[in-house]
């Protein structure tokens, strides 16, 4: 009995120790000051310019279809409708508000590809970014 409880008690410290020695192998790594960007990340963005491009106008597209594309306003309006004729006011409430966000989802897009389009021309006059640092 006595030696089962000096290994249980050798275990138990053995556990402590390991425990402890990983802490302090974290506490010197969190010491170190994390360095900010070097830049701007102009090269990175120009390169990213076409697949943003098309993201954009995937989601535009979806948005602005008709009800029955998933994820549409006219969707989104019909379900409205819906919930509004048989009576769920809570429900009706719910989707309203979605829609709201969604319509302006819409305006947001297009302000980011009329900035993208900017973004576009920075980049084609300036070597793609390249040069900027």
């Amino acid at each position: 009995m006595n030696a089962r409880r000096r290994t249980r008690t050798l275990l138990a410290g053995c556990a402590v120790a390991a425990v402890l020695a990983g802490t302090t192998g974290v506490a010197s790594a969190d010491s170190t000051p994390a360095h900010g960007p070097t830049g701007d990340g102009a090269h990175a963005l120009c390169k990213r310019v076409p697949k943003i491009d098309r993201r954009i106008q995937r989601a535009l597209k979806r948005l602005d279809a008709g009800p029955g594309t998933r994820g549409s306003i006219a969707r989104l309006q019909q379900r409205v409708e819906n919930a509004e004729k048989a009576g769920h006011t809570q429900i009706a409430t719910y989707l309203k508000d979605r829609l709201d966000f969604r319509e302006s989802l819409v305006t947001n897009l297009k302000q980011r590809q009329k900035d993208l389009n900017d973004v576009r021309t920075w980049c084609q006059d300036n070597s793609g970014g390249k040069a900027a640092s």
